[in-house]
């Protein structure tokens, strides 16, 4: 539905999950894809995956918690393919405690990662998208961003945070003709969620309408939507991908 060519994508926590599928689904579609995540090793192996659909593709090895990491792998991206016209941040760690039992470094991990890192990877893209007059910037949240959740108060800290984040710069860059929506994934079927115990899994899914997980490709959907030029009107949104468990 959605033609991507010509257009370059940078979509962080690219390895596996949803920011794998994510740049599987973009690079599908026609677009060279930079795919981000720590360990060289394993995102260059991802690039070299997803570039089988025939479109460029890029493995850069970037520490979101890290300004000058984050300069750095920007810098390698834009020396490559001369321009970045689609930011995906999805990069994001968990540390779950109940707050009685959260250290200060507990915390500070994930604030650091998952909203400081949204920061830092749109602050070193946003300049070259002023200067191109274009850009379509998508941070995924999380339902829990909106609901809360017990157990998971940096998280959700973070994920809330990502929420104001995406709203306050999309009034700020419109006029560039910039957008900046996020998607806000419930339930979803990863590695990590089938790690989970079955009855843990079997309460999740009782409490979405829908009755199932979702899957990688339906949250990728979303980004596609929201990336494409299609969705030129639309920022500042933040679109559910959860089954119902938040209305």
């Amino acid at each position: 539905m959605f033609d991507f060519s010509g257009q370059v994508a940078l979509v962080t926590g690219a390895s596996r999950g949803i920011g794998r599928r994510v740049a599987e689904d973009l690079s599908n579609h026609g677009a060279s894809v930079a795919l981000v995540s720590r360990t060289q090793a394993e995102i260059e192996s991802a690039a070299a995956t997803v570039g089988e659909s025939g479109h460029p593709t890029l493995g850069v090895a970037m520490d979101i918690s890290s300004s000058p990491s984050v300069q750095e792998g920007v810098k390698q991206v834009l020396d490559e393919f001369g321009r970045i016209d689609i930011l995906v941040n999805n990069a994001a760690i968990v540390r779950d405690k109940l707050l009685l039992r959260m250290t200060d470094e507990d915390w500070r991990q994930v604030l650091n990662t998952n909203l400081d890192g949204v920061f830092r990877v749109t602050r070193a893209v946003i300049r070259s998208m002023v200067r191109q007059r274009y850009g379509r910037i998508v941070n995924l949240t999380s339902v829990v961003g909106q609901t809360g959740n017990p157990g998971q108060i940096n998280y959700v800290s973070s994920k809330a945070g990502i929420i104001g984040f995406t709203k306050a710069l999309a009034r700020e860059v419109a006029a560039r003709n910039i957008t900046v929506n996020a998607v806000a994934p419930g339930f979803i079927d990863t590695d990590m969620t089938r790690s989970l115990p079955s009855r843990a899994r079997s309460g999740l899914e009782a409490t979405i309408p829908l009755r199932r997980p979702g899957t990688v490709g339906e949250v990728a959907y979303g980004v596609r939507f929201l990336a494409s030029r299609e969705a030129g009107y639309v920022t500042g949104h933040v679109l559910n991908v959860n089954g119902g468990m938040y209305m």
